[in-house]
């Protein structure tokens, strides 16, 4: 099952040299779902080859300008490009008025329909789920009411053992209780135990997408123990002042996070502008807590990959 994430933009704030605003794309077993929508989203999906058309599912962590202000557009570039499936759109409330009045005074009418799901940033709830797939918000501390989101897989059925079922002539209507954990009684009364015929599926992966925030324990049990975390990390942790004021965390409070949290990976990003280079935030979460990567735009990371 595919299960991967590209980096779209990792800035904070305001872009910068080749660093654009916050986005992502998840790939789920070919489902497409777009993470934040920074100004200059729509050419980052062009130059990586990120279909807008596949895109049913967009999901915006808060309404400070650097995670929604690409929205608009985007959602104005599939009308014109002819969409007239449903979107579903994952936000904070008050993103409904801001669409509404940008279509109203460009006098605008959507070939297609936005189904608007509100998340709460007070509480962990699960907003979407698909037969792969649950979605839950993660209520984050940030300067204004803000969620992260976490993706996790369900866990899939066993998987046959073709050798063994070919050889014991399993009829077709059998399989389905097999990969459930059903034994096979053939028709002499001998009875398979299931172990024999099929192997345990792959374990359920789980990517954490945790935006602007500054360090606070309370989302730590949900994101326990995920494949990959996604966490901001915009300042230095000689910087940790300024993250406080702005409610932000840094490299190392980042790393601190994912070494609680059992993380088996880290990604950080939504670094200031202040950094021409990455390499110093790198070695600040890497110090810590060593599996640390950089956002890099462009970049696809496979989740569940060590």
């Amino acid at each position: 099952m595919k299960f991967e994430v590209t980096i779209l933009g990792s800035s904070s704030a305001t872009p910068i040299f080749n660093r654009n605003p916050s986005a992502q794309a998840l790939n789920i077993n070919d489902h497409h779902y777009l993470v934040d929508c920074g100004e200059g989203t729509q050419q980052q999906m062009l130059r990586f080859d990120v279909k807008a058309s596949k895109i049913d599912h967009i999901f915006i962590s808060h309404l400070h300008g650097d995670h929604y202000l690409g929205l608009v557009g985007l959602l104005s570039s599939m009308h014109l490009n002819g969409r007239s499936k449903t979107l579903k759109l994952f936000c904070p409330e008050p993103l409904k008025e801001i669409i509404e009045l940008q279509l109203r005074y460009s006098d605008t009418t959507l070939q297609y329909s936005i189904e608007y799901y509100f998340t709460n940033p007070l509480v962990a709830e699960k907003i979407l789920e698909t037969q792969d797939l649950v979605v839950e918000s993660i209520p984050l501390d940030h300067r204004i009411a803000c969620t992260g989101f976490l993706f996790k897989q369900k866990k899939r059925l066993r998987r046959l053992i073709k050798e063994e079922i070919g050889a014991l002539d399993i009829p077709v209507e059998f399989y389905s209780a097999l990969k459930k954990g059903a034994d096979y009684t053939a028709p002499d009364g001998k009875i398979y135990p299931n172990r024999e015929l099929t192997v345990d599926p792959e374990l359920p992966k789980s990517y954490a997408y945790c935006s602007d925030t500054q360090y606070n324990e309370s989302y730590f049990t949900q994101i326990n123990h995920v494949n990959l975390l996604y966490h901001e990390a915009t300042f230095t942790h000689s910087m940790l002042s300024r993250a406080a004021i702005t409610h932000h965390t840094t490299a190392l409070q980042a790393a601190e996070i994912a070494k609680i949290t059992h993380a088996k990976r880290l990604i950080i990003g939504h670094f200031s502008a202040r950094y021409k280079t990455l390499n110093e935030l790198l070695d600040e979460a890497q110090s810590v807590f060593p599996a640390t990567e950089l956002a890099i735009e462009g970049k696809t990371f496979v989740i569940g990959e060590v």
